[in-house]
Order: structure tokens, then sequence, then C-alpha cells
């Protein structure tokens, strides 16, 4: 349809420019039907331009803002002519002019700047709240889940939308753990590392430095709750403590250990499974194995069969903060 409109456009300005200095003569009316055709183009492609890059509340805000200005700037050119001032006509004018300009452009600015908190608006053109805005689209990346590592791959699916924020503060607890003399702290912090540089890299990944930090605030933690206050964001943690203290203060937090636990499987009482037994239960003759996700099996009468895999049968399903535990028996049982 818009191409039609487009084509009809450009066909009319050239038929009616050039049956209009048709009467000149032939030559002169093809000139002009081309000179048409290529100044509606012109037009065409400048109205698109402004349609794709300007919404439509804040053209709206342009021409309310230019017609109060005039208003008031006449206003103002009336008392100012009214004033008993010795001047020139000229001089007047070239004032006059002036309090139109200056009046009239500040008026259009303003109005533009602040088109979306002007509530007036919201009746012509309700105002697009999106997740960047509002500061939903920001999430904050703790210590915890960079080293973790899952992120980068739960990114790479287009699950998670949005910015994601990385603190200078939480930087520097990785460079601190990258540091450490412990071979473990080190390797998980070199881990944490990799994963942002490599998650920086991915043109996919939209990734932000903050440099904002709280330095009356000792722990990171804290200073997380609290940035994440400032930008209207959420974390994005498998912190059980940090989880909790979020909540606390109001701020929303996706769990990537919830996250894990609601993709597993879900198994029902009576479901039979083969699970491999590597060590002693709590209980006697209890024997523990573990799924391939990691879930937790706890087998009765199992400590004999150690070492071995076995079928079982479900008897019952626990589900913690920590994660999913399944309580099964022995099948020939």
């Amino acid at each position: 349809m818009i191409a039609i409109i487009r084509f009809l456009f450009i066909i009319t300005s050239a038929v009616v420019t050039g049956l209009y200095f048709y009467q000149i003569s032939v030559q002169s009316a093809i000139i002009a039907a081309v000179i048409a055709s290529a100044i509606a183009l012109i037009l065409i492609i400048a109205i698109e331009y402004i349609s794709h890059t300007i919404s439509t509340r804040m053209v709206i805000a342009a021409l309310v803002g230019i017609f109060i200005g005039l208003i008031f700037a006449h206003l103002l050119v009336i008392a100012f002519k009214s004033l008993p001032l010795t001047m020139q006509s000229n001089t007047i004018n070239i004032i006059s002019a002036i309090i139109y300009h200056i009046i009239g452009f500040g008026s259009v600015l303003f109005f533009i700047i602040n088109c979306d908190d002007i509530a007036i608006f919201d009746a012509i053109v309700p105002v697009k709240r999106d997740e960047a805005r509002d500061g939903a689209s920001y999430k904050i990346l703790d210590t915890s889940v960079i080293i973790d590592g899952r992120i980068s791959d739960i990114c790479d699916t287009g699950f998670i939308e949005g910015i994601l924020v990385i603190p200078n503060f939480v930087l520097n607890e990785l460079q601190m753990i990258a540091d450490s003399s412990d071979s473990i702290k080190r390797n998980r912090g070199r881990r944490g590392l990799d994963i942002l540089n490599k998650m920086q890299k991915d043109q996919r990944i939209l990734v932000k430095i903050s440099d904002v930090d709280f330095p009356e605030v000792s722990e990171v933690d804290a200073k997380l709750v609290k940035l994440a206050k400032l930008m209207t964001a959420k974390i994005i943690t498998n912190d059980f403590n940090l989880n909790k203290v979020a909540e606390f203060h109001g701020v929303k937090v996706l769990n990537i250990n919830q996250l894990s636990n609601a993709l597993r499987p879900i198994v029902l009482p009576g479901e039979e499974m083969s699970v491999s037994l590597i060590k002693e239960g709590k209980d006697p003759n209890q024997a523990i194995g573990y799924l391939d996700d990691g879930t937790m099996v706890v087998v009765e009468n199992g400590r004999s069969r150690l070492n071995s895999t076995v079928d079982v049968i479900v008897t019952s399903v626990l589900q913690t903060t920590a994660g999913r535990m399944i309580f099964a028996r022995i099948k020939e049982d």
C-alpha cells in the first residue's frame, strides 16, 4: 500500500507539473515533469526518514511547542511595542523578530525534551514505556554467577534480553579471586574473567561496565542491591543469601539455580529409572546416586549395591531451595 502511494504521488506530481508548463512548450513540460518527479522522490525519502527517526509524540510536542511559543512571544512583542521607547521602527522590528525566534525555539525545545513527561499528550499518543527506559532491561551480574559460567550459555540461547551490567566492584572482586594464593580460588577467578571476555566479544550480548560505586558500603552484596535500586534493575545470581537479601529490599532477582531446577524433568512417584549408586547415605542401608542433570537420588536399602547401576522406583520427590531430591527403592524389592 505504501509503495502504491509513493508511486501515485510521484506520477501525479509529474503530470500536474507537466500540464502546467505544457502551455509554454512540450520541452518545458517534460523538463518540469522530470524535476517534479525528482523533488517528489526527495520529499518521500525525507518524510519517511523523519517518520522512522522521530516519534509521533515528539512531532506533536514540537507543533504544540511552536504554537504556544509564538502566542507567548506575540504577547511579549505587543507589551514591548507598547513601551514608550525612543527607537526606530527597524530596530523595534529586529528586536521583535529576535523575541519570536528565541521564545519560539525555546518553547519547541522544551516540549520536545519533556514530551514523555507531559501527561496531556497521553490522550493523543500514549508514551511507550519500553523496558530499557524503565530500567527493567538492565540485569546486574554478581560474582558467583560470572564464575559459575552458565550465564554465558543462557545468553547464547536468547532467553535473557536487555543489557548485562558488570559493576567495577564485581570486576575488582574477580581480580582479587584470580590473584589468590589458593589455586582453587585462582582458577575460579580466572574462569570468571574468561567468561566475561567471551561475553563481551559476543556481538549478540550487550555488556555494560558500570563505574558506579558506594565507598561507604564495604560488602559487595550490599553494593549490588544499592546499584540495582539505583538503576531499577534486576540481579542475576546463584547466591541463595544474596537472593533473600535482595528480595527483602524489593529488588527483583533472577536465580540461575532456580532456573536450572525448573528445567529439570518432572519425576513422579511410581516412575522407574536407572541410577548408579556411588556413595553411602546418611541413614543405614541408604545409597546415593545422581542423575545426568545432577539431581540427587537417595535409594533405600541400596548400600549393598554400591558402585553398581540399579533400576529403582521413585517413592517421593522433595523440592528444596537447594534443588530437588528424589527418594526411591530398588525395583527388585
